[in-house]
């Protein structure tokens, strides 16, 4: 659950964004692309990423000139949200201001639905067969008696 703190730090942040992140929350807000609803400086785990598409699970970051000397840190920083099932995309604010339609091309790409070749089977251990996802007919009929 959020804090009174962890709120105020949001409102802090989006006060005092960057031209960047300005520029890129004018593209994403009120669901602009593609209709994915994003948040801005929004707290996952213990950190505020700069934006969020929750329901895509997806993280972008925009890196300013102090991220250079960062480089551990925000490695370290997106390995974690990796592990909270986020994919993270990372763009450095120069690229962003400069080259805004490859950025967005960037993001509908890592939004875009991946559906996958052939349906798959549920596993419940690794050692175990995969169940099957449907029942036959017999086994339907039989399971409604």
């Amino acid at each position: 659950m959020r804090s009174t703190l962890d709120h105020e730090r949001e409102r802090h942040l989006r006060r005092e964004q960057t031209e960047a992140e300005r520029a890129l929350w004018w593209q994403l807000r009120n669901r602009r692309l593609l209709g994915w609803k994003f948040r801005r400086q929004h707290r996952i785990g213990p950190y505020f990423v700069d934006f969020a598409c929750l329901e895509a699970g997806l993280v972008i970051e925009l890196d300013g000139s102090q991220h250079l000397e960062r480089t551990a840190q925000d490695a370290a920083r997106a390995a974690r949200l990796r592990r909270e099932g986020f994919e993270v995309l990372r763009f450095w604010n120069d690229v962003l201001l400069s080259e805004m339609n490859v950025v967005l091309a960037a993001i509908t790409i890592a939004l875009a639905p991946h559906p996958p070749s052939a349906p798959s089977p549920r596993w419940h251990g690794e050692n175990e067969a995969p169940k099957r996802l449907s029942a036959s007919p017999t086994t339907a009929a039989s399971a409604r008696r």
